[in-house]
């Protein structure tokens, strides 16, 4: 099952949460009960033997190359 990032449009508040199928629309908010979510662009984390010690690469300024470029949300690389 996955675990899918959310943004909720009523009560401005990001979640994640378990969905137990791929019809995410009309889950509900965990914090307000809105069903008005938006699903985020996840970002995950790995690393490779000799990499950069599991960092995740620095944004490129390229839109969705990060977790926070095309959300809409502040923020500088």
């Amino acid at each position: 099952m996955p675990i899918y990032e959310f943004h909720c449009g009523d009560c401005d508040r990001d979640s994640e949460v378990l969905v137990r199928s791929t019809k995410w629309e009309g889950t509900p908010c965990p914090h307000c009960g809105s069903t008005r979510l938006a699903k985020k662009l996840s970002v995950f984390a790995s690393s490779v033997a000799g990499g950069s010690g599991g960092e995740a690469p620095a944004c490129s300024g390229t839109p969705r190359s990060c977790g926070m470029c095309g959300t809409g949300k502040p923020h500088s690389h």
